[in-house]
């Protein structure tokens, strides 16, 4: 195994007046920092999920480890094919390969620090997303970004019977 070095400069730091949120109705998310800010070590954001709001549909990562960390609220998670709740204080981290998905659980509200490693450039990612929210572009849209995001997406069909 080959050990991973980031290359950066300084110390990253983000204002919260500076960061950019973007609101898609019942997701909100504050892009903290991305892959390039750090070498390459992570890509961090905040997603703050309304009651029962589903967050990510099951995907995997094929190069990067992906660590939630509960806020405030409590949150379902998908790791292979458990379905975890996590509370408040809670971390879960999610292995390169495995399927996850995460959401708010019903009744609840969840927010989440959500880090990925090594980083992927990710805000375009989520802009994407917010376009798909505005109709601007079809879902399907997703599928030819794929491979740029390290994003994968495939049924779960324990994540499909949690959320039911």
């Amino acid at each position: 195994m080959s050990l991973f070095i980031p290359r950066f400069d300084k110390s990253v730091v983000v204002r919260a007046a500076d960061l950019e949120e973007i609101d898609n109705g019942s997701i909100t998310m504050r892009l903290l920092t991305d892959s390039n800010a750090t070498g390459g070590a992570l890509s961090t954001l905040r997603v703050t999920l309304d009651e029962g709001a589903d967050g990510a549909k099951p995907h995997h990562h094929a190069n990067s480890a992906e660590m939630f960390y509960v806020l405030d609220g409590a949150a379902q998670l998908l790791s292979g094919e458990d379905v975890l709740t996590a509370e408040r204080g809670d971390l879960v981290v999610v292995p390169p390969g495995a399927t996850h998905a995460f959401a708010a659980v019903p009744g609840s509200t969840a927010d989440l620090l959500v880090v990925i490693t090594p980083g992927v450039e990710r805000f375009e990612y989520f802009r994407h997303l917010h376009r798909i929210v505005q109709g601007e572009v079809p879902p399907e849209s997703l599928l030819e970004v794929q491979e740029r995001y390290d994003t994968y997406f495939h049924p779960s069909p324990s994540w499909e019977a949690a959320r039911a």
